[in-house]
């Protein structure tokens, strides 16, 4: 059974259900699994697919094994025959849950998955449809409440915390907090709104999110929702965040008042490991239309700004996914970028305000999971690592990080011009449609295949619908200008056919119910007043 410590020194091990209910270690390192467990990619079978062993199914992922950020489609194309029945995505999430979270019964991982996987909260039965351009296959991660990749775990976390707290007896009320770059924040509050026991926070950047996105957070019910703008970046929010969860007086104050602090960020594995699932389904679809074969090697590229969604490929990969590269794309905030090609992490940079905005970020959190894994596990080499981010703003990782960069990672960036070219590109020869997130890694990826002629069939995480950054996507393939915008998703809508998704219809009809704005610094006393 797979249990969980810190990336900071803290050998404590924890099951995964009281991981989920703390979000952070006790050190306020990350937790990461003890041992990656293995995942088969062959579904074909009835057998245990996960952990430790072929099962009856016969395949284990061959892989060699060691995101977050935002696409929307027209008219996918089918990606050839298929050649096996389809397997349904809550058998691929089962099972990638089964084998990360072995302490939660089968009775109980169904009741999540089934709960979360459903009609009711996606508008495609395939929930993550798989659409085929001429050069790539796109994951189409948007199709839930909230039009963005988040609700992919976030329609599943509650249900994971709720299980959680009743295992492990916990009588204390869950305060959730939550710093978010527009997207995390609305699926949160989303999946959270109304859930017994609980309390969200949700603290976005004023200026720092679309019009749409902002409109969404302001707008949502739920009696336990509480949603604050704050005068700063992403940067500062997520800074804010941790430094409460680092507040050890603050903590005790809550518990004493009977309640607990956690997360929905990808900092709780909570959220981090049903991104994994995704992956898992890409390849099983890739298989069954005919497009490779089993044991075929795939090429995945994330657009990305925290660093979640691309662990969760790895992670993938670690578990036996036979991913050959995962390309990190970036955009003018390149910070991930230059890690790659240089080793050194810097954050001494100029703050850059993009059309992708939940890219623009500076400090990506969940990189302290991947630099954990390829140092061997050497919790020293990361808390120093960690401590001159805080004190310098920099780092530079050890040669032996760096080598395990080099054997299955690349970094690329594209900026405004080069995204928004891409996404006129593609709708006037395919009459695909995708967003500013899903554009930068479009770019990225063709400059990779580009430079290098590798062919290997590739997978984009498309992770935003094009409606969310209606403006810009309308202004790339050719639309003038608008009034605000809600005018230009309904332009968008004329022009090109493509569905609005419903958590985004009569969106500006919605009353607005948050209003708050604080500093950074109001943050911790804005929690204390809203739970009295």
């Amino acid at each position: 059974m797979t249990s969980y410590i810190s990336t900071r020194g803290d050998r404590t091990e924890f099951s995964g259900a009281r991981a989920i209910i703390q979000g952070l270690a006790p050190d306020k390192g990350l937790f990461v699994p003890t041992g990656i467990p293995r995942i088969s990619y062959d579904f074909s079978g009835a057998g245990d697919a996960a952990s430790g062993g072929s099962g009856a199914d016969g395949v284990t992922g061959g892989g060699s094994g060691a995101g977050d950020a935002a696409g929307g489609a027209g008219a996918p194309r089918e990606t050839g025959g298929a050649s096996r029945p389809c397997t349904p995505y809550r058998d691929v999430a089962y099972r990638v849950m089964r084998a990360f979270f072995g302490d939660f019964s089968d009775d109980d991982l169904h009741l999540c998955v089934d709960g979360a996987y459903n009609s009711d909260n996606f508008d495609s039965p395939d929930i993550s449809p798989l659409a085929k351009t001429e050069r790539a296959f796109l994951l189409e991660l948007y199709h839930g409440r909230t039009a963005a990749f988040k609700d992919m775990a976030l329609s599943i976390l509650p249900y994971l915390l709720t299980t959680a707290v009743r295992m492990e007896n916990e009588d204390r009320k869950i305060v959730i907090l939550t710093a978010t770059s527009g997207d995390t924040g609305k699926a949160a509050l989303e999946g959270f709104a109304d859930v017994g026991g609980t309390e969200i926070f949700v603290f976005y950047p004023k200026d720092g999110v679309s019009e749409i996105q902002e409109r969404q957070m302001v707008t949502q019910g739920g009696a336990n929702t509480h949603v604050y703008a704050i005068e700063g970046n992403f940067d500062d929010a997520q800074r804010a965040v941790k430094a409460i969860f680092g507040d050890r007086d603050y903590e005790a104050g809550l518990e004493a008042g009977g309640y607990r602090l956690s997360s929905a960020n990808s900092i709780n594995i909570g959220r981090l490991v049903p991104q994994v699932a995704y992956y898992y389904f890409a390849y099983v679809r890739l298989v069954e239309r005919g497009e490779i074969r089993p044991g075929d090697g795939i090429n995945v590229v994330v657009p990305t700004g925290n660093f979640g969604n691309i662990l969760a490929a790895w992670y993938a990969r670690a578990a036996g996914l036979p991913i050959s590269r995962l390309i990190c794309a970036s955009n003018e905030n390149r910070v991930l970028t230059d890690l790659i090609e240089t080793g050194v992490y810097d954050a001494n940079r100029r703050f850059i305000l993009t059309s992708s905005p939940s890219m623009d970020i500076l400090i990506s959190s969940n990189l302290e999971r991947l630099l954990w894994h390829l140092s061997g596990g050497d919790s020293g080499e990361i808390a120093g690592y960690m401590r001159s981010l805080e004190s310098d703003g920099r780092y530079e990782v050890s040669g032996r990080v760096r080598e395990g960069m080099a054997e299955f990672l690349r970094g690329g960036s594209a900026d405004m011009a080069r995204s928004h070219a891409a996404i006129g590109d593609l709708w006037r020869s395919e009459r695909y449609l995708m967003d500013t997130h899903t554009a930068v890694a479009y770019s990225v990826y063709r400059d990779y295949a580009d430079a290098t002629g590798d062919q290997t069939p590739t997978v984009v995480a498309s992770t935003a619908s094009a409606y969310k950054f209606a403006d810009r996507v309308a202004g790339a393939i050719g639309l003038g200008a608008e009034s605000d915008g809600f005018a230009y998703i309904d332009a968008l809508h004329t022009a090109t056919g493509v569905d609005v998704p419903r958590g985004l219809r009569g969106l500006r009809d919605k009353a607005i119910r948050h209003r708050g704005v604080v500093t950074a610094e109001q943050m911790p006393d804005a929690i204390r007043t809203a739970l009295g």
